[in-house]
């Protein structure tokens, strides 16, 4: 059974920081791309940054080169290092394979950036 446990999450003014984990168990994780995807209230959810087995990254625009997206196959866990935090970056952040399966959905962290 695949199990995709996201933490990390909180509150936090505008400009500051938080970084995001997701562990994942049930899935052979080095083989997979993996990517982190966020909803907010009222909206889609939607694909923030993936990575795949070797390292290759890429991010979506709004949030390019302010948001770092990393993994430790040993561990079977993939970061997100999110600065410069922005209020309309308030949402639930999930992390899922690359494309994602809907069987995969965790609890996901919730992300609030207020002051």
């Amino acid at each position: 059974q695949v199990q995709l446990v996201e933490s990390g999450g909180g509150l936090v003014q505008p400009g500051g920081s938080l970084r995001l984990s997701c562990a994942a168990s049930g899935i052979l994780f080095r083989f997979y791309v993996m990517g982190w995807y966020r909803q907010a209230p009222g909206k889609q959810r939607e694909l923030v940054a993936h990575i795949s087995s070797v390292g290759s990254t890429n991010y979506a625009e709004a949030v390019k080169g302010r948001f770092t997206i990393s993994r430790d196959n040993a561990k079977n866990t993939v970061y997100l290092q999110m600065n410069t935090l922005k209020p309309e970056d308030t949402a639930v952040y999930y992390c899922n394979v690359y494309p994602q399966n809907s069987d995969y959905w965790g609890q996901g962290t919730q992300v609030t950036v207020s002051s």
